[in-house]
């Protein structure tokens, strides 16, 4: 599976790169130098972002860092995303460091790291107008979308920033890692068992993985197993907590409701309710 690197397509002499995707989305983990701005139409899934899952729905708004590597992860094959993407380096440095320019940058540094917030209207309308614009218009209302994206509300995504493109090599691996965890998530997963799919040794796997993603494998799998049950909790009303502790990985209801308190701030019933 080759996963990285990733060319984003793009028109001659375009700064701005505006691409919608329908179905099962791009579901391999890759990076890219460009910084992207999606808007979730439609649909629902997961996504690992640097070392961090998070859940995403209709309405989101996801951005990811430049070489920040992902993978999108659709419940089904019925997902629409609208993305903007932009290079720095298209820009030009002249530009950047204009005052009219200064605020492509400070967005480039704001995004890093990645975030997700909830689109409005205005939000809706100014990534609509990129789609349909051209030229200097089109710079108008991408600028636009930047800025008042940099004051929304939302979560930052990673607390570890990607300065490097990873190599092919580690990119397969990864991928190879993410792809074992989303498929048994909810089985008990030892380390053994991970080790072997990486084919690597159990002290080199903890060394490697912590390197790339800041925090331990385990540490991963909590997340993930986390961010499936409050997709659960959302959409299946009818599932009692227990069940949605067992679906998502969980062996005790215990170790589930203090898990899910220490990660999310309260309890998976209030969560529900909320």
């Amino acid at each position: 599976m080759k996963a990285l690197p990733f060319n984003i397509p793009k028109p001659v002499n375009a700064a701005i790169i505006y691409q919608v995707d329908k179905g099962a989305l791009y579901d391999k983990f890759h990076q890219h130098d460009e910084v992207q701005i999606s808007l979730i139409v439609s649909g629902e899934g997961t996504l690992l972002a640097g070392e961090t899952v998070c859940s995403y729905e209709s309405g989101d708004i996801l951005i990811l860092g430049g070489q920040q590597p992902h993978v999108f992860r659709n419940v089904d094959d019925m997902a629409v995303m609208h993305s903007v993407f932009f290079n720095l380096k298209a820009f030009g440095k002249m530009f950047i460091e204009l005052d009219e320019g200064k605020g492509v940058g400070d967005f480039y540094a704001f995004a890093k790291a990645g975030f997700k917030t909830t689109t409005t209207s205005s939000i809706n309308i100014l990534i609509q107008s990129i789609a349909s614009a051209r030229g200097m218009h089109k710079l108008k209302h991408f600028i636009d979308l930047i800025a008042v994206l940099q004051v929304t509300k939302g979560e930052r995504l990673s607390q570890f920033v990607h300065d490097k493109m990873l190599s092919e090599k580690e990119g397969r691996k990864m991928s190879v890692i993410f792809e074992y965890s989303l498929a048994n998530y909810q089985s008990q997963i030892t380390l053994n068992d991970v080790v072997e799919i990486a084919a690597m040794t159990p002290n080199a796997f903890c060394k490697y993985f912590k390197k790339r993603t800041n925090k331990t494998y385990f540490q991963f799998l909590m997340e993930l197993r986390i961010e499936k049950s409050c997709a659960l909790l959302r959409t299946n009303k009818e599932l009692s907590i227990a069940a949605v502790a067992e679906e998502s990985g969980f062996q005790t209801l215990s170790h589930f409701n203090r898990t899910f308190k220490a990660m999310k701030g309260i309890v998976p019933m209030l969560f529900r309710l909320q």
